[in-house]
């Protein structure tokens, strides 16, 4: 019974401090959608777009990914004929970078600086489609989607686009709360019947290559399976009780920040007809590869530090 109460009350609060950051920023995005802005911000992008491979329109679903999630993005992409090439090439840009606002308030919150986030997600992503454009010749033909948007009604007036706000806004908390509660109250169970610790002895060899120490398992995982805005909870409780040092955190999220929500994040790309596969390969290669260079400068970075003799 003691279980069930430390984890669902650890839960809730876990809920209000994330539902703060998620509703806010979740009504004020889904207004700009119908406001002058956006459009702003696409036209402003556009010109950088052949840089990447794609078509001045690419910079719609590209937007809508980073100020939304996924599922905005991919909204973007079955509204635009675009050729299989350009859709792998966004598929692999949002895997990186999306859902920008939120999931970066959930690193700050974690405590990694707001410098790593931005630098990593949009620098994976640009130089990701960047070598994909120079790399892959083929690709050309157009891309046939395996699904059409659902139809929604479009907000006729300012009092409907702030309801439809507060809705969306309201959703993604209500769901946020549905999966972070009973996380934390597994969670819990794990802790208080000693089987967390013998998890985290199961992942010792894989944290000591990311270079990082074991406490940081359950932030990993949590992010491995369900991604940064969902498995916040976990991650910002295992951070807060599990003594994670800030630079293990900030390993922990440059890895997730290229390899998180592994399952949902590639299954959903599989409608548009694009090979998935090489995604996901090119995602977790990627995140070993960042987060074992960054360790080991990381490494190198301290150990110069106690050479250095004291003046």
């Amino acid at each position: 019974m003691k279980t069930l109460k430390n984890g669902a009350a650890a839960g809730i609060r876990t809920t209000w401090a994330l539902g703060k950051v998620i509703f806010p920023i979740t009504l004020i995005v889904v207004m700009l959608q119908y406001t002058p802005v956006l459009p702003f911000i696409i036209d402003l992008v556009s010109p950088l777009m052949a840089l990447f491979g794609l078509s001045g329109e690419a910079a719609i679903p590209l937007v809508l990914g980073n100020a939304l999630n996924l599922y905005a993005g991919i909204a973007g992409i079955l509204s635009l004929e675009l050729t299989v090439k350009e859709v792998f090439i966004l598929a692999v840009m949002l895997s990186f970078s999306h859902n920008l606002f939120i999931e970066t308030g959930v690193a700050l919150k974690v405590g990694v600086r707001l410098w790593v986030v931005l630098v990593v997600r949009f620098g994976l992503a640009a130089v990701s489609a960047i070598v994909i454009n120079l790399v892959w010749h083929g690709g050309g033909e157009i891309a046939q989607y395996g699904f059409a948007p659902a139809e929604t009604a479009v907000p006729v007036n300012w009092l409907e686009i702030f309801l439809l706000g507060l809705e969306k806004a309201s959703t993604g908390v209500l769901q946020l709360a549905m999966i972070v509660i009973p996380l934390m109250i597994a969670l819990q169970f794990l802790k208080d019947f000693g089987f967390l610790a013998k998890f985290a002895d199961l992942l010792v060899p894989f944290t000591r290559l990311l270079g990082v120490q074991k406490n940081t398992s359950t932030t990993l995982v949590a992010g491995l399976l369900i991604g940064l805005a969902m498995g916040a909870g976990v991650m910002i409780q295992a951070v807060q009780e599990e003594g994670v040092s800030r630079k293990d955190a900030t390993l922990a999220f440059i890895f997730l920040v290229a390899c998180h929500a592994v399952i949902e994040d590639t299954l959903i790309f599989i409608p548009l007809g694009i090979p998935v596969w090489p995604l996901l390969l090119l995602r977790v290669g990627t995140a070993l590869v960042l987060t074992i260079t960054v360790a080991w400068f990381w490494r190198r970075a301290d150990e110069n530090r106690k050479e250095v003799p004291a003046l």
